[in-house]
């Protein structure tokens, strides 16, 4: 399984980003191989709008299963959901953690966004 984490750094140890559409990067591991790879997000860091649905059409494309991250918006998460991608909401920690917790059972799986357009 293809996973995205938000992440303010490009390490397995950097902290999980509480934004989705403005997260800095997103790791992406893959959790049967242990194999990750960063996404830079910086194009969307400033946007005035549309962030959410940029990042998420970006994750998309990359062919990722399910994204962890702090929250997400209501744009973003009908985005990610039309494509089959599972949403995790409410991650703390740093991406590692998150991915432990991900294959420990610790996260529920959203059903809904959990803060409104625009966050920061």
């Amino acid at each position: 399984m293809k996973v995205a984490v938000t992440a303010q750094g490009r390490e397995l140890t950097s902290q999980v980003d509480p934004r989705f559409g403005r997260s800095a990067c997103f790791l992406i591991v893959d959790i049967e191989s242990g194999d990750h790879r960063v996404l830079d997000n910086t194009q969307n860091l400033g946007a005035a709008q549309g962030a959410g649905v940029q990042a998420a059409q970006a994750l998309v494309e990359q062919g990722v299963e399910a994204v962890l991250t702090g929250h997400c918006g209501p744009k973003a998460f009908r985005t990610l959901q039309a494509a089959g991608i599972e949403i995790y909401v409410g991650v703390t920690g740093t991406v590692q953690e998150a991915l432990d917790g991900l294959a420990g059972g610790a996260h529920q799986r959203a059903s809904s966004p959990d803060v409104e357009g625009h966050w920061v």
